[in-house]
């Protein structure tokens, strides 16, 4: 509760709206009534507005300081479909379909970031990633300066002696399967700006492997070597400062004792606090066994590379999760412009 306690306290400050398409879902609308209550905003819920009403009635939570939407009947509708199918006009994209695609709240809420009727997004409780990533990915563009959409989970453990006092940035998790060279650097470097952007802190990335330092010969591992020689080199060109080593094994990158003797004199290993896998499959089972088996606190996924804040949950998150990932999209949504310089300008036709 230390790092998202931090968070909290500075979305309180800096209130922002955020958008949960999900209005009738039980721990949206708990995570919902906890984002009003501490006053960090103004929660959106999408929609029929008589089933959200009756869901918050039967679960006995108040909907003061709640905005409901009904993207069916809502004010904006149309604003949306026209601004929709000028974004997919190319794919052939006829208004039916526009019509359609709006009328989901996915869509309407990727569009209200889009479009600036909200500060950011969160969704995923009661969908699959796809159902939330196609809509955010066809109508955000990347933000300036990035090549690729990815994601990161932020892991608060109780054992402060790992990471930055306890808090590891974890990446990709949820959106490449096998990244190229290229995208897992650009992973890297996009982890560690979120790093520094949270924390303030100075980002130790380690770029995992089941190699440390040359122990094991594979095309996979060159892979992590080249990666990592050229996330440092994109860090210097965007003036991210970070400290990158690898590969590393996950004890060398977390244990001192480990790393004197796997990786002395690494300004990384033993301590570092962002970790990048290797692939989808590594990141995906390494974040859910540490909020398994350590009983940390996940947050996340936390979307990078978009021109607007958004998040993809897990399934299995619960109202804490959500209201933490939301204080987290909140408060990137105050100062979006630092982690990406030029972000979340209106575009011609907003």
């Amino acid at each position: 509760m230390r790092f998202i306690g931090g968070i909290i306290e500075k979305l309180q400050r800096h209130p922002k709206r955020i958008v949960f398409p999900e209005g009738t879902e039980t721990r949206v609308l708990q995570a919902a009534r906890q984002f009003h209550s501490l006053r960090l905003g103004a929660p959106i819920l999408l929609g029929r507005r008589e089933e959200v009403k009756r869901k918050a009635e039967l679960l006995n939570i108040p909907l003061d300081g709640i905005r409901i939407i009904d993207p069916l009947h809502s004010e904006d509708m149309e604003i949306f479909v026209r601004r929709f199918l000028m974004l997919r006009r190319e794919k052939g994209l006829r208004e039916e379909e526009a019509r359609k695609a709006m009328a989901q709240p996915n869509y309407y809420g990727a569009m209200m970031v889009a479009m600036h009727r909200a500060d950011g997004m969160v969704s995923g409780t009661s969908e699959f990633t796809g159902s939330v990533l196609r809509p955010l990915f066809q109508i955000i563009k990347l933000a300036p300066g990035t090549s690729v959409a990815t994601s990161c989970m932020i892991m608060e453990l109780e054992d402060s002696k790992f990471g930055e006092d306890g808090v590891l940035f974890l990446a990709d998790c949820g959106v490449i399967p096998e990244p190229t060279v290229q995208q897992l650097a650009d992973i890297a470097v996009a982890t560690a700006r979120l790093a520094r952007h949270l924390l303030n802190v100075h980002p130790r990335v380690a770029m995992l492997s089941f190699s440390t330092r040359g122990s094991a010969r594979h095309p996979a591992v060159e892979k992590v070597r080249a990666a990592t020689e050229l996330a440092r080199q994109k860090a210097q060109q965007l003036r991210v400062d970070a400290s990158f080593d690898g590969e590393l094994q996950v004890d060398a990158a977390l244990l001192r004792d480990v790393a004197q003797l796997k990786a002395p004199g690494s300004a990384v290993a033993g301590r570092a606090n962002v970790l990048i896998f290797p692939d989808l499959n590594a990141g995906n089972i390494g974040s859910k066994l540490l909020r398994v088996v350590a009983r940390a606190n996940a947050y996340g996924q936390i979307l990078l590379g978009l021109d607007r804040p958004a998040a993809d949950v897990s399934r299995g998150s619960t109202a804490h999760d959500i209201l933490g990932v939301a204080a987290i999209v909140g408060v990137q949504a105050v100062d979006y412009h630092l982690l990406y310089p030029g972000a979340g300008r209106f575009l011609p036709g907003e």
